[in-house]
């Protein structure tokens, strides 16, 4: 009988979602629901009480809002706004190479952010209009800078990573090693599909770059030291040891807020901006842990947990069989929902077949990332698409964004490919 409430609510999570409902209503309703039906009103309210503090007062989390906070003072402040500028003095010689120079930019800026939308917000307003002025086609201008987007939850600190790592409870840090290799190898595809469409269609991307005025090796570096300072700070502390993710996040944050001051960047505006998207961010992120940590604990109780793990341990996928579901139900659901959601929904389920198989979470992990950031850059409901039309919507229109991206998705599934057929890509940066 609890297993087959289990089922109902599974099945009136998945409906409520695709009703629009949002995430977090949709699973503490259905979460509530099913135990009520199970246990009786009194004896559910008792359990699910504590899960709310359970989940939020695990100090790890405490990481999130202090990694948020550093990349909104960099934003706001405008401390990355010379990551742009500095790329080009490298890269802009190649066929292509203002394209290249936005994505090398993203990857610096997703060191400070760990947000893809935020990244594709700050790239967008700088790279989109040069790029359009230098003869790139408007639209591959406007994807590419959606694609670039998603280097920003890959490459450290990463948000969904550090909740990742809560929820699955495996090592931060470790996960932050896998997210580095991964994020490095989607920059170096996404490269590497600019340079090829600008060799097969130089009316879409110009091998010869034109446009604004180059700076020196010096400026260029005068322009990044923030960048610089802060990324030795935080990931040079927290890869050899001396600070924890939380540590790190609440050094950058500081170290953020005194760099800007000190540079003159720092106004009152600025600082209540970022702090209100931090406040916001963080809240919209802790209420739908919270539901997932109370979905969790209502699959377990229903057994259908252990149900869906024996069915799976019954059929006997292979690696690849189930490797090949995984990866469907992501490019799925991303089509749909927003990554934390779409995350934090499937782990309960996902988790214990995982370790069934003997899979390493923290290898999961950073393929996890990978895949629901591919779900930010696909239609219906690509967010850096959208985000890319609110600040760039004069040069392509939303269908034209969602076509110049798409050369970009096949770069996506190439890497996801690869690194379910070759693990060790990801795992000989955590020592796995």
């Amino acid at each position: 009988m609890s297993v087959s409430i289990g089922l109902y609510g599974l099945a009136a999570l998945l409906l409520l979602l695709a009703l629009r409902v949002p995430v977090a209503l949709s699973l503490i309703s259905v979460s509530l629901g099913g135990m009520t039906l199970m246990l009786g009103w009194d004896t559910a309210i008792g359990m699910l009480s504590s899960s709310p503090y359970e989940f939020i007062a695990k100090w790890t989390l405490s990481a999130v809002p202090m990694f948020l906070l550093m990349g909104f003072v960099c934003f706001h402040s405008g401390l990355t706004q010379g990551l742009f500028n500095a790329a080009k003095v490298l890269f802009r010689w190649l066929p292509g190479g203002v394209a290249i120079s936005s994505i090398v930019a993203s990857s610096g800026f997703a060191a400070v952010s760990g947000s893809s939308v935020a990244c594709s917000a700050a790239m967008g307003r700088i790279a989109i209009p040069e790029m359009v002025s230098g003869g790139y086609k408007p639209s591959f201008a406007c994807g590419t800078i959606a694609a670039g987007g998603t280097i920003g939850a890959l490459i450290p600190p990463s948000i969904l990573m550090i909740v990742y790592g809560v929820f699955a409870q495996v090592s931060i840090t470790q996960v932050f090693l896998g997210g580095i290799t991964i994020g490095l190898l989607t920059a170096l595809s996404y490269a590497l599909v600019i340079l090829l469409v600008s060799w097969w269609r130089p009316d879409i991307v110009p091998r010869e770059a034109v446009g604004a005025r180059e700076l020196g090796a010096r400026e260029a570096l005068v322009d990044i030291w923030p960048v610089l300072v802060l990324g030795v700070l935080v990931f040079g502390g927290l890869f050899s040891g001396v600070f924890t993710a939380t540590e790190a996040g609440a050094v950058g944050a500081a170290g953020a807020i005194v760099i800007a001051l000190v540079l003159g960047r720092l106004n009152r505006e600025a600082m209540k901006a970022a702090l209100l998207e931090t406040l916001t961010t963080t809240s919209a992120l802790l209420i739908i842990g919270v539901g997932a940590s109370m979905f969790t604990l209502f699959l377990s109780l229903s057994g259908l947990a252990g149900y869906i793990t024996g069915a799976v341990s019954g059929w006997d996928p292979s690696y690849l069989e189930l490797m090949l579901v995984v990866v469907c139900i992501y490019l799925f659901l991303g089509l749909f929902m927003e990554p934390f959601g779409a995350m934090l929904v499937t782990l309960p389920v996902l988790l214990p077949v995982f370790e069934l198989y003997d899979v390493s979470l923290i290898w999961f992990g950073v393929l996890l990332v990978k895949l629901l950031e591919i779900g930010m850059i696909t239609p219906p409901v690509g967010m850096n698409i959208f985000v890319i039309k609110g600040v760039a919507g004069q040069y392509a229109s939303l269908v034209d964004i969602f076509k110049g991206v798409a050369t970009f998705l096949v770069a996506d599934i190439l890497v996801v490919a690869l690194v379910i057929f070759y693990p060790q890509i990801v795992l000989m940066m955590t020592g796995g």
